[in-house]
C-alpha cells in the first residue's frame, strides 16, 4: 500500500537525519529517486527548490510535496506524519536526558563530535543539487559538454550578491528566479 510505504520511507528519514532538514536531503533523494523511484533528480531538485522558499521546516515540506506528487493529500499526510514521528519522539526523550545531564563532559563532547556529520551531510546535498541544476544530474558526469552555462551564469551572480551586497537569501532566490525565466525562455 502507497500509504504505508510513504510513512515507512519518511519515518526511516526523520529517525536518521540528525541535523535538520538539509542533513535529510541525501536520505530523502536515496528513498524517492534510487530506492522507490518515486521520481527523477529533475522532479527532486524542483521539490527541494520549492521546500526551500516554502515556511517551514525544508525536510517536512519536502516530504509533504513528495506524499502530494505520489499520492494526493492522504500520500502527503502519510510522508509529512512519517517524518515528524520519530523527530517528536526523540526530542522528548532526548529533552529529559539532557536537562537531566547537561553538565556531564560526556554529554557535550558527544554533541561536539556530531557536528562534522552534519556539515558533511549539508555539503552533499550541497553538491549533488548544484550538479543537477548545472549538469542535469547528480554527480560529475565524464564529458563536461553537458553544462548548462546558463545555470552556472545564474549561481555564480547569485553567490556573488550574496557575498557582496550581503542581500537576503529570499531576494536572491526571487531574483535568480526572475532571470531564470528570461534566460531559459530564450532559444
Amino acid at each position: 500500500m502507497i500509504y504505508l510505504e510513504l510513512f515507512w520511507s519518511f519515518f526511516q528519514i526523520g529517525l536518521f537525519s540528525i541535523g535538520g532538514g538539509y542533513a535529510a536531503m541525501p536520505l530523502i533523494q536515496h528513498q524517492v529517486t534510487e530506492v522507490h523511484s518515486w521520481i527523477n533528480m529533475t522532479q527532486f531538485a524542483d521539490i527541494v527548490t520549492i521546500a526551500e522558499m516554502t515556511p517551514g521546516p525544508v525536510a517536512i515540506n519536502s516530504a509533504t510535496f513528495v506524499g502530494t506528487l505520489v499520492a494526493g493529500l492522504p500520500g502527503a499526510i502519510a510522508a509529512t506524519l512519517g517524518c515528524v514521528t520519530p523527530s517528536c519522539a526523540i526530542v522528548m526523550t532526548l529533552a529529559y536526558f539532557y536537562y537531566r545531564f547537561r553538565e556531564m563532559n560526556f554529554v557535550q563532547g558527544l554533541l561536539s563530535g556530531g557536528r562534522p556529520a552534519v556539515i558533511a551531510m549539508i555539503a552533499s546535498a550541497g553538491i549533488s543539487l548544484f550538479f543537477t541544476a548545472v549538469c542535469g544530474n547528480s554527480s560529475l558526469s565524464d564529458s563536461q559538454s553537458g553544462i548548462n552555462a546558463r545555470a552556472v551564469v545564474i549561481f555564480i551572480g547569485a553567490f556573488l550578491i550574496l557575498r557582496k551586497w550581503k542581500i537576503s537569501p529570499i531576494w536572491a532566490m526571487l531574483g535568480s528566479g526572475a532571470v531564470g525565466l528570461v534566460l531559459f525562455s530564450l532559444p
